[in-house]
């Protein structure tokens, strides 16, 4: 034993990192858990690797981490094919093999990982999982959901529009409901969808068909959102309760937004950090982003993403990402860790955080 986190007792651990999955951005889940296990300290927790595939299957992963000695690549990716397994086996055949607290590392960006589904069943095996909860993952995941809670809380949103699929809603009434809000250009994207997957920009009346077409072909429920002509503002956020904020950094987009492809393919955008804000600015985003991951009832780690319109409204609640990438482009370690914290420090608080909200959750079932 060598310390003790509000009553959880810290011992040597059993980290099971979960990556992959069935979402449009399993590759980046394979990128985040190889860069997330580099940094792992083997001193301190033993790993077990579980692979999901695009199908669905659940894996065990030779850890290629194992042998200190083996030279590897700084920008790898895991894969998620192996032996066949169930979650179930996975922390039956731990909890008979080992005393050590398990804790899941859940590295799944997008629906069915950061959406409380894979959050729900880890809360049905009893066992402790970095981040969010599963209201708190499920309510920041859908865009429209988190936009609706965190104006309730009095945080300043963009002007935005929420479509459903079963609505069945022609496009020339949508064309006339975007024009009659804000007009273009726009943003049409998908409500439960992260890495900027599915995102449109569109200039006029036009591009408006194509892009609603994109989003359904993701998600069910669309969310048009006016163009803002402001930089974007992300806060890294660490902690449950008593959450601190790191600080902000800025994204700038090579493309004319922060694309998927500008994020993970092209290499192009770049990131200022700590962003160049009035010390006024800065503080008010800080306050807001906790403020936002209060609200929407998160834990553990998230991004916060502001839009920062200087002149104009100032400050503007995006969006907030309960599982954000970790690849070396990923804004939540670079902030962190400019911060001087180290990547295994980092991962060595979110594993006792993740002991910690475990051990304060009531489960009292009834009799």
């Amino acid at each position: 034993m060598d310390s003790t986190v509000r009553g959880v007792v810290k011992l040597r651990t059993h980290l099971v990192v979960l990556f992959g999955g069935r979402s449009a951005e399993h590759h980046v889940s394979c990128s985040t858990a190889w860069h997330v296990c580099a940094a792992i300290d083997r001193n301190q927790h033993d790993v077990t690797l579980v692979g999901i595939s695009r199908e669905g299957e659940w894996n065990v992963i030779e850890d290629p981490f194992s042998d200190p000695e083996t030279a590897l690549p700084d920008d790898g990716v895991l894969s998620p094919q192996g032996a066949r397994t169930t979650p179930f086996e996975v922390v039956s055949q731990l909890r008979s093999t080992t005393t050590d607290p398990i804790v899941v590392v859940p590295l799944l960006h997008g629906p069915l990982g950061e959406d409380g589904t894979i959050q729900g069943l880890l809360e049905i095996l009893d066992v402790a999982y970095v981040g969010s909860g599963v209201l708190g993952s499920a309510a920041a995941m859908d865009k429209s959901v988190a936009k609706t809670l965190v104006a309730a809380a009095g945080i300043p949103i963009p002007k935005h529009l929420t479509f459903r699929f079963s609505d069945h809603i022609q496009i020339e009434d949508i064309s006339a409901t975007v024009a009659e809000e804000f007009g273009y250009p726009c943003f049409v994207k998908p409500a439960n969808m992260g890495s900027s997957v599915g995102v449109s920009r569109v200039d006029d009346d036009n591009g408006l068909a194509a892009a609603v077409d994109t989003a359904f072909s993701y998600d069910s429920t669309i969310l048009i959102e006016e163009g803002i002509l402001g930089r974007e503002i992300e806060v890294a956020i660490l902690g449950n309760e008593d959450a601190v904020t790191f600080p902000p950094g800025e994204v700038i987009p090579a493309d004319r937004f922060y694309s998927y492809s500008d994020k993970y393919l092209d290499g192009k955008s770049s990131s200022a950090i700590p962003a160049e804000l009035p010390a006024t600015d800065a503080e008010e985003i800080k306050r807001l982003a906790v403020a936002a991951f209060h609200a929407l009832g998160c834990s553990g780690l998230a991004r916060c993403d502001f839009f920062y319109e200087q002149p104009g409204r100032g400050i503007l609640f995006n969006e907030i990402n309960t599982m954000p990438g970790f690849t070396p482009i990923s804004m939540y370690p670079k902030m962190v860790t400019e911060s001087g914290m180290s990547y295994a420090e980092l991962i060595n608080q979110l594993v006792d955080l993740a002991l910690q909200r475990h051990a304060n959750r009531v489960r009292n079932t009834g009799s």
